[in-house]
C-alpha cells in the first residue's frame, strides 16, 4: 500500500515537472518570436543582407574615382491611395560621392493618409555598402487630402566597395521603395492634428 502511495507520489511530482517545462517552452517560444523581429532587423542593418542599405550622418572624406549608376524604383502598396514616382531614372556618382535624388508622392483621396516606405537595393550583396544620410524612409509621412510633396534623398555608396572583390562586377545599383499605409494612422493623424491645433493657436496668440 505504501509503495503505491509513494508511486503515486512519483508520477504527480514527474507531471508537475514535464507541465514546467511545456509552459517554459511555451513561453520561451512566444519569447524568442517577439526578440527576433529586432533581431532579425539588426542583422540586416550590420550585414546588408536582404540588400538592407545603411544609414550614416556624412558621407566619407575619401572618394574613389570608379563610377556607380543608381537607378530608382517607386512602387505603392495597394492598401494606400497614393501616387509615387521617382523624379529622376537615375543618377552616376563616384564611390563616397553624395548624390541626391528625389521622389515624388501625392494623395489622391479627399481624406489624410499617413505611409511608411520600406526599402532596399538591388543586388543584394551591396547593402552593406549603400548609405543613406537624408531620407523620408526614417519617418511615416502624413499627406493631407489632394497634397503632392517631393521627398528628397541624400546617399553615398561606401568607397570600401572597391576593394571588396566580391563588388568587382557591380556597375549598377538599383534602390527601391515600397509605400505602405501606416499601421498607426489613426493615432498619428490625431497627433497631426493636436500638434497642427497648437501651432494655429500659437500663430493667433502671437498676432
Amino acid at each position: 500500500m505504501n509503495d503505491r502511495r509513494e508511486g503515486d507520489k512519483g508520477l504527480r511530482r514527474k507531471n508537475r515537472l514535464f507541465m514546467a517545462g511545456l509552459f517554459g517552452l511555451v513561453f520561451g517560444m512566444v519569447g524568442l518570436a517577439y526578440a527576433s523581429v529586432p533581431l532579425y532587423a539588426l542583422f540586416c542593418q550590420v550585414t546588408g543582407f536582404g540588400g538592407t542599405t545603411q544609414r550614416a550622418d556624412a558621407a566619407p572624406a575619401r572618394q574613389v574615382d570608379r563610377v556607380i549608376k543608381v537607378r530608382f524604383n517607386a512602387d505603392v502598396n495597394q492598401s494606400l491611395p497614393w501616387r509615387f514616382k521617382p523624379e529622376q531614372k537615375e543618377l552616376t556618382v563616384k564611390l563616397g560621392e553624395t548624390g541626391l535624388a528625389a521622389y515624388q508622392a501625392a494623395n489622391r483621396t479627399d481624406r489624410a493618409t499617413v505611409g511608411t516606405a520600406l526599402y532596399n537595393v538591388t543586388p543584394d550583396k551591396v547593402g552593406k555598402y549603400f548609405n543613406k544620410i537624408e531620407c523620408f524612409c526614417f519617418t511615416e509621412q502624413v499627406l493631407e487630402p489632394g497634397q503632392s510633396v517631393d521627398m528628397p534623398v541624400a546617399f553615398f555608396v561606401d568607397p570600401a566597395l572597391a576593394d571588396d572583390p566580391a563588388m568587382e562586377d557591380v556597375t549598377t545599383i538599383t534602390l527601391s521603395y515600397t509605400f505602405f499605409r501606416a499601421k498607426d494612422e489613426t493615432q498619428v493623424l490625431a497627433q497631426h492634428a493636436t500638434q497642427a491645433a497648437g501651432a494655429k493657436g500659437t500663430g493667433t496668440a502671437a498676432n
